[in-house]
């Protein structure tokens, strides 16, 4: 397997050299796997974001090293997905923390909208 290059973004042919799977099987793979979700371009290009890539790897694991049907696949993607969700939440048990954590996203959220 190859090393993931340290990108923001990656196209579909960039995606498919690093993961060794073809392109019209990622775009198959994109409707059968919602969490794979690439943003189209200006260009109306797919473009990748890292976790895409990390995604797709572990779903080729599942497939085509540990013998998983799509749906099994599926299920062990929602699966994981909820062990990272966990994983990354966490609680601070002082209250003003909280709010300011909660200002601060509303805020990237603010200005990921002015970016768009």
């Amino acid at each position: 397997m190859k090393e993931i290059p340290d990108k923001l973004y990656f196209k579909i042919g960039e995606v498919s050299n690093i993961t060794r799977v073809k392109p019209y099987i990622l775009r198959y793979w994109e409707g059968e796997f919602k969490v794979i979700s690439p943003v189209k371009s200006m260009g109306n290009q797919r473009v990748y974001k890292r976790r895409d890539i990390e995604l797709i790897l572990y779903i080729k694991k599942l497939l085509y090293e540990e013998g998983f049907t799509l749906d099994g696949a599926r299920k062990k993607v929602r699966e994981f997905k909820k062990e990272r969700s966990k994983q990354m939440s966490f609680k601070f048990p002082d209250k003003k923390y909280q709010n300011a954590l909660k200002d601060i996203r509303k805020d990237l959220a603010s200005i990921k909208g002015m970016l768009r």
